[in-house]
């Protein structure tokens, strides 16, 4: 009889434990339908993944509200047939392929991460195309070859560079500056601009009007300075994530010349 009676308490603190441990895995009943807590925490962690928002109280408040909305929501879309229709079908499809090419985009980065040295190595290279001298110059630039000749006449008997940009130059990006290009290196530029440029001394300006296929240029240089260049470190991050931008390309490519296909891309 005592070998009963505690099979009877022991069930019985079993069904009670049970709707409780359920509880506690959901955050609601919607209809009956438990919905669980790991919505919640898959919905946070989406929210807090590019981390502009940090996971708090208030979060957690919100994200539990949206969840039972969703819920209420989908019910009763299913209630309505919504998952039979063929325009759900479509955008479950739609939806599915994005999420299985985002899935390989990231596999393949996180088994191919830019290491420093990677990076190191660009830097290096840059810096070693493009060491030297930069040269800060203003110029001119007009349509017509006669209409640089007349600038240029103005500017021998007295007229303002800076001024016969402003009015002047149809490059409107630094006419506004006075003609300025602040420093920059001479490969910046093409070639028959930066061949006049390095020619000149400090403070003069090119006698005859410079062609190139914009137009006509006058060039008066500013001045010079040894290249500048920022420490490794201020840079690292912008030159691993354009290396993980090209490896990322690299990779599509070779998937797609590796495809057997019929079909011709336009690009």
């Amino acid at each position: 009889m005592k070998k009963f009676a505690l099979a009877a308490v022991v069930a019985a603190t079993i069904s009670a434990l049970v709707p409780a441990v359920a509880t506690a895995q959901n955050v609601a009943t919607v209809n009956g339908k438990p919905v669980p807590k790991a919505r919640v925490e898959q919905l946070i962690q989406q929210v807090t993944k590019s981390g502009q928002q940090q996971r708090s109280p208030e979060l957690e408040a919100q994200v539990k509200d949206e969840v039972v909305r969703r819920e209420i929501f989908m019910q009763e879309a299913e209630k309505r047939g919504i998952p039979q229709g063929s325009d759900y079908k479509a955008q479950m499809e739609l939806a599915r392929q994005m999420l299985l090419i985002r899935g390989l985009m990231e596999d393949f980065k996180a088994k191919n991460p830019v290491s420093d040295a990677e990076a190191q190595a660009e830097y290096d290279k840059f810096k070693a195309a493009n060491s030297g001298n930069e040269y800060r110059a203003r110029h001119i630039l007009v349509e017509k070859e006669e209409d640089a000749k007349a600038l240029i006449a103005q500017i021998k008997a007295g007229a303002s560079f800076e001024e016969l940009a402003k009015k002047n130059s149809k490059d409107t990006g630094s006419a506004a500056n006075g003609g300025d290009l602040d420093f920059a290196n001479p490969n910046n530029f093409v070639p028959e601009f930066s061949k006049a440029m390095v020619a000149l001394q400090k403070g003069e300006m090119t006698q005859e009007p410079v062609k190139s296929q914009f137009g006509y240029h006058i060039i008066k240089l500013e001045d010079t300075r040894p290249a500048q260049f920022p420490a490794f470190d201020d840079v690292k991050a912008q030159i691993k994530q354009r290396i993980e931008q090209q490896k990322m390309a690299d990779f599509q490519e070779s998937l797609i010349k590796k495809a057997k296909t019929d079909y011709t891309f336009s690009k």
